[in-house]
């Protein structure tokens, strides 16, 4: 490894990496470190070790939960306009190259409950995207069923 570097980039976030590209173009001798054994940063999408690793240190992910390949969570989960600024951007850099671009399957939250008569608990719940789901979901009380109810059949 060199002991020289025209720029030091901390991070592998979006903008960290796209930076550090922008500079590399540039004829820049560019070191990209990031402190996480995975590339994101706070962003980043993790699979279902990493994650177990994250939150649950020294925990194995149970079997039933089926291969590793099939989870991919978002630390802060990532929406994008279809033709916002964020997109022109990516486009102009040609960062659009290195990215994957795939629509939601179902957004999901965690939720944690202070510690109660019995125990502490922690929970992912499915975000509503129907009214089916907005009727059996728990994230609401029962007159924010009734506006999400209400919002679904506006927008729909």
């Amino acid at each position: 490894m060199d002991e020289q570097y025209d720029v030091i980039v901390c991070g592998t976030g979006l903008k960290e990496c796209i930076l550090s590209g922008l500079f590399s173009c540039h004829g820049k001798k560019v070191l990209h470190l990031d402190r996480n054994g995975y590339y994101g940063g706070d962003c980043a999408s993790l699979n279902l070790t990493t994650l177990w690793d994250k939150f649950r240190p020294g925990e194995k992910p149970p079997a039933d939960y089926g291969s590793n390949r099939d989870w991919n969570v978002d630390l802060i989960p990532k929406f994008v306009m279809a033709s916002g600024q964020l997109v022109k951007i990516l486009l102009k850099t040609k960062v659009t190259r290195y990215l994957e671009w795939k629509s939601v399957e179902g957004t999901y939250v965690y939720q944690y409950q202070p510690a109660g008569l019995f125990s502490n608990e922690k929970f992912i719940h499915k975000v509503p995207a129907t009214e089916m789901e907005i009727v059996k979901s728990p994230l609401m009380g029962i007159m924010e069923k009734k506006r999400c109810t209400s919002f679904f059949m506006f927008i729909a």
